[in-house]
């Protein structure tokens, strides 16, 4: 298979991923100024959350902010961004697994790291 073929063969693909991966980080980012979807700081791990020298509400805000700027950066340069976000759900996948309630909250967020990083990957052929 040839660089064109290639390209065109995984444009929708990557463009269905860039998507995805613009705008669910910045909705899930906004919602944590408004808890509208879900009471975000249930996810926070108590024996992180007693470390913090700060509410769990104004961790979830410097997460979200996190989060719309990472939305942003897959927006701008889709390949970091695809990396970035990818770290950032598996550290996301990493601390939910402490908690054995939200073992397939992490699992989830595992199989969205693969995806970013698959977009990521993708970036590379796609000019």
């Amino acid at each position: 298979m040839d660089s064109i073929t290639l390209q065109q063969s995984i444009k929708h693909p990557f463009n269905l991923l860039k998507f995805t991966f613009v705008i669910v980080p910045i909705v899930a980012g906004l919602d944590k100024f408004t808890n509208l979807l879900t009471d975000w700081t249930q996810y926070i791990n108590p024996a992180f959350l007693e470390m913090l020298p700060f509410s769990g509400s104004t961790f979830m805000m410097i997460v979200g902010i996190i989060e719309i700027i990472a939305g942003v950066i897959v927006l701008i340069k889709t390949e970091l961004g695809g990396y970035i976000v990818a770290a950032w759900l598996t550290l996301i996948a990493l601390t939910l697994l402490g908690e054995f309630n939200f073992i397939d909250v992490a699992v989830r967020d595992f199989v969205m790291a693969i995806s970013a990083f698959s977009m990521g990957r993708f970036a590379k052929f796609i000019s």
